[in-house]
């Protein structure tokens, strides 16, 4: 399996690291509404947050310093 496609186990420091992103882009999503009315464009600034989370997050697990030494096996072809 190509590596862009497998899972990464976070560390002890991946989780912390990805837990602090999660509280700072529900810190911002909450100014957001504190501010923006509900409609088309808060819905977009909700998407777009999401995403930039989900990449965000991902750079955490891609980083090797945030990984668990082991990872799940996957079954190989045919098996």
């Amino acid at each position: 399996m190509r590596q862009e496609f497998m899972v990464h186990m976070l560390n002890d420091q991946g989780v912390a690291a990805a837990r602090a992103l999660g509280e700072a882009f529900s810190q911002l999503l909450e100014a957001v509404e504190a501010v923006v009315p509900a409609g088309r464009e808060r819905s977009l600034v909700v998407t777009k947050l999401q995403e930039a989370s989900f990449f965000a997050k991902r750079a955490v697990a891609l980083e090797p310093n945030h990984q668990t030494a082991s990872y799940p096996s996957y079954p190989k072809e045919g098996q």
